[in-house]
């Protein structure tokens, strides 16, 4: 327990606990992890939901069942809820992420997006790891698909996603509109305030429908396919530097058939937007191409004050 301060000399920790009004076994009880067997099995989730993201806990245990071994729809349930992974249907769904968190409505429906910062779109997904796993928000600009800001954390708290948000905007200013999902993150009054506060329109997505947050999802699928899935870091430092270069070739060097070829960073205009940015104007004057290499001086690099990983 982080309050408990062990080298304390006058106070004992029966006597901390004791003020703090918590018993002494919580401050030596360290909570486990998942076991491997669990870890194994969200990874698979993680995949089979990509590709079926329709599959709810009964059909996902069915597929990951073998005739040797016959995988708990309870225990595929509550892995999916750790995960924050639900199936996605046209079909009306009654749970709710927080009961007396306020909602908003879905703005996107029939609406022609066709320029950069009328809509930004922001989402979390589970990222596995050999002895454990993460979370990874991101902020997209649905227009021009570039990656405007990421964090990555061990926790799904708000904090992590506000940081996300904060970063974007000080770099690129707000957009029109934000669409989120209905998690408790996204509906929480921190995050609410703050996003109404810098008078950005808040979305957010029917419950259980499969496109409305499309942008978001197509840059889950292809981070996860081309680079989480086909290295499975180790460590956390190694997944953000993994993070941190993708995104670097994402924005700048992926060309996509939807942008007519271009890069995320040619369309959203990233070059000159980053060169005004204080921290990286002395560093961002429109470098040469023959520049490819990933270092401390990059582009993505140079916009962080604080590692976004919120341990």
């Amino acid at each position: 327990m982080a309050l408990v301060n062990k080298e304390d000399n006058e106070l004992s920790i029966v006597r901390q606990c004791q003020l703090l009004e918590v018993s002494r076994s919580s401050h030596y009880h360290e909570p486990k992890g998942e076991s491997k067997l669990n870890l194994e099995l969200m990874e698979q989730i993680d995949r089979l939901h990509l590709e079926h993201p329709y599959f709810g806990a009964e059909r996902m245990a069915k597929h990951l069942s073998t005739p040797e071994v016959q995988v708990n729809v309870k225990r595929i349930r509550r892995l999916m809820r750790k995960m924050d992974i639900s199936a996605i249907y046209p079909a009306p769904n009654t749970s709710e992420a927080c009961k007396w968190h306020k909602t908003y409505p879905y703005l996107l429906r029939n609406l022609k997006i066709d320029r950069n910062n009328m809509v930004w779109s922001m989402d979390i997904t589970y990222i596995p790891m050999p002895k454990g796993f993460m979370y990874l928000c991101a902020i997209i600009d649905w227009n021009s698909r570039y990656l405007l800001s990421w964090t990555l954390s061990n926790t799904m708290t708000v904090e992590f996603c506000l940081e996300a948000l904060e970063k974007a905007i000080s770099i690129y200013g707000a957009p029109e509109i934000l669409n989120t999902d209905q998690g408790s993150q996204f509906t929480s009054e921190d995050f609410t305030t703050a996003v109404l506060g810098a008078e950005i329109r808040l979305s957010m997505d029917g419950v259980g429908r499969a496109t409305d947050n499309i942008a978001i999802e197509r840059f889950w699928r292809s981070i996860k396919y081309e680079n989480i899935y086909l290295n499975a870091y180790d460590s956390t430092l190694d997944l953000y530097k993994g993070i941190h270069r993708y995104v670097e070739f994402y924005n700048w060097e992926r060309k996509h058939q939807g942008l007519e070829y271009k890069t995320p960073a040619e369309v959203y205009g990233a070059a000159d937007k980053l060169s005004t940015y204080p921290q990286i104007s002395t560093k961002r004057k429109k470098e040469p191409k023959k520049e490819k290499g990933y270092n401390s001086s990059n582009r993505f690099d140079s916009l962080i004050n604080n590692s976004p990983i919120a341990v």
